[in-house]
């Protein structure tokens, strides 16, 4: 263990890929030679991680690829087989390698167990995918999404609880007694 980092023996982590204090990989993973990871995370059985940037404190669960142009903010957590793509007409006959689009993916989002993120969006801060939902389009921050194609259906909060707001649009969550304020569609996080 260097740096407090675990690699499990049967993952391979090529050369020249930088992995921050703390950060685990499990069994039978592959992490790239220009992947950036940041400290303290965790990537389960079967992950791929490619030439991208990764935050501090991110999770990512058993069979995930993570492919080149993915950008992963801190505090992210990607459920089971969840999957990126990074090509949005893939053909097996026609190379696209120099038609990557970039998906970013912001503080705090939760990406359910299999749920399909289509290339050229961004999920917004704490954003809350469900389980296989498929995401085509960009997510407002704090947005609960849903479906195929994914439709938001509510609000998040930042600790993952469903936020109902009052008349005059707050929400006071139980849990971490922080005030949100929903105006314009928009959330605001009162101090």
């Amino acid at each position: 263990m260097k740096n407090n980092v675990f690699i499990h023996h049967s993952s391979i982590v090529d050369e020249g890929a930088t992995i921050g204090q703390g950060t685990k990989v499990w069994h039978f993973s592959h992490v790239m030679s220009g992947a950036k990871i940041g400290e303290n995370c965790s990537f389960g059985q079967n992950v791929y991680i490619g030439n991208v940037t990764i935050g501090n404190n991110v999770k990512v669960q058993n069979n995930v690829s993570i492919y080149d142009r993915v950008e992963i903010e801190s505090d992210v957590f990607c459920g089971p087989s969840c999957v990126f793509t990074n090509v949005i007409n893939p053909r097996s006959e026609v190379i696209r390698k120099d038609e990557y689009l970039s998906t970013k993916v912001k503080k705090g989002v939760t990406i359910g167990a299999n749920a399909t993120i289509v290339c050229g969006v961004t999920l917004g801060e704490y954003s809350f995918i469900g389980a296989g939902a498929v995401i085509s389009k960009d997510t407002i921050p704090y947005s609960l999404n849903v479906g195929v194609p994914a439709k938001q259906i509510g609000w998040m909060s930042k600790i993952g609880e469903k936020m109902t707001f009052d008349s005059s649009g707050k929400y006071i969550c139980p849990t971490s007694n922080e005030t949100y304020v929903l105006e314009d569609n928009k959330i605001s996080l009162k101090e």
